[in-house]
Parts: C-alpha cells; structure tokens; sequence
C-alpha cells in the first residue's frame, strides 16, 4: 500500500491501533517509498518460560569485553538494522518505517537494545512496547553473536519488567535456537489479548544492562538457569 493509495497518513498512533490488532508494517525494499501491511498465517512467538541462551552463546558471553545498553542511542540501532550487508542483501526498513518508529521511540512505545565494543555499537534490535507485549522488529551484528547479546537482555529485562509475550513476526532457524515457536494466527490473537492487559515498562533509558563477564551472569539470574 502506497502514500499515494491511503485514504489516510500513517501515523504513529496508527501503527499502535496496528500491533494493537496483529498487523505490522513491511516495505519491500529499503528504496522502496511504499509501505503494506502484514498479518502472517503462522506467527514466530518466543515463550519467555523456555527461553534457551545456547552453550556456544554462554561461552561467548562469558567471556566477553561488550558493554550492553538499553535505549542510550535508539536511532542509530534502526539505521544500522536498515542498511545491507554481506549476509543481508536487503532490508524491508525504508525512510518512512524508520521516522514511524522513532517516533515511537520519543512516545515511549518503542524501544532498542544495543551492544557495544568500547565505544562502537557493534549490535543491537530495536521493537514495539504495547501493554505486556514487545513485538521485536530488526535486529544487526557488525560483530559474531552482538546480536545475539542484545536477544538475551531483552528477553531477561522483559521477564524483570513482567512482559507476556514476544512476537518475532516470522521465525527462523537462528531464532528457533533461542526457543521461538510458530503459532497459528488464531492462537496468535489469543496471546495478544492477554497481553494487552495490563502494562509492561522497562524505565531503562540509557541504563547499562551489564559488561564483561557480569553480561551472562545478570541474564541468567532472571532465566534461574545456571552457566
């Protein structure tokens, strides 16, 4: 669906009213001026309860230097998740998408993790806030496993914050080892429900989630899972 063809703006308050009913934006590619919506038949959901950090990924973040951060620099996390690179050789995120969502950002409805290597963010992902739901967009590595990283905080902050439900849209072989499921768009709307009940709030901005050898020990603490 193009500007051209919307009887209507798309406005951040209609994104809201979007997730609110299951739907989400898509271009098809980044130079792509036109947005349409998506409402898939098998939804990618992340049960927070069987969340599984693979033993290579605790290895890693054991014995990593990266400093994690939440919402310190929420633009440059949906700039980086926009642009190609050698194993992504196109994006769905346009201009449009991107100032949409920083406009979330500013209302308090979206929300980004970021992974840093001193003072290069090396990783990150970038989503939707709505009641106890947290719709997870994009996400970008510069660095092995940053992403990754990034996965793991948000899913222990969300568990902190009393979050519901996870949606990752599709899913994928690298998100099904982390625990992500398909759910049928039946069911989907089911989940959504609940978690529209109520409110989940991270109160994070700009906080530093964890570094160095704390990263994995601070996440498995709210998994009450051992290393």
């Amino acid at each position: 669906m193009s500007d051209d063809d919307n009887f209507f703006e798309i406005t951040p308050q209609i994104l809201l009213r979007a997730y609110a009913c299951g739907i989400f934006p898509m271009a098809e590619t980044a130079d792509d001026p036109n947005i349409f919506w998506v409402e898939p038949e098998l939804r990618g959901v992340l049960p927070l309860d069987n969340f599984h950090i693979p033993r290579s990924l605790k290895k890693t973040m054991r014995n990593s230097s990266m400093k994690v951060f939440m919402d310190r620099n929420f633009p440059a996390v949906i700039e980086a998740c926009s642009k190609t690179s050698t194993t992504r050789k196109e994006t769905w995120i346009n201009n449009q998408i991107k100032q949409l969502y920083c406009a979330l950002y500013e209302m308090g409805n979206a929300n980004s993790v970021e992974v840093y290597d001193g003072d290069e963010l090396v990783g990150g992902l970038y989503g939707v806030r709505l009641g106890r739901a947290f719709f997870g967009e994009s996400m970008f590595s510069i660095q092995t496993n940053a992403s990754k990283i990034a996965l793991v905080h948000l899913v222990s902050q969300m568990k902190k914050a009393g979050f519901v439900l996870l949606d990752t849209q599709f899913n994928t072989q690298h998100l099904e080892r982390f625990g992500v499921i398909e759910v049928p768009k039946a069911k989907y709307q089911d989940l959504l429900e609940v978690a529209l009940i109520g409110n989940a709030n991270f109160n994070l901005q700009g906080y530093q989630l964890s570094d160095g050898g704390a990263i994995l020990d601070s996440c498995l603490q709210s998994f009450n899972q051992i290393s």
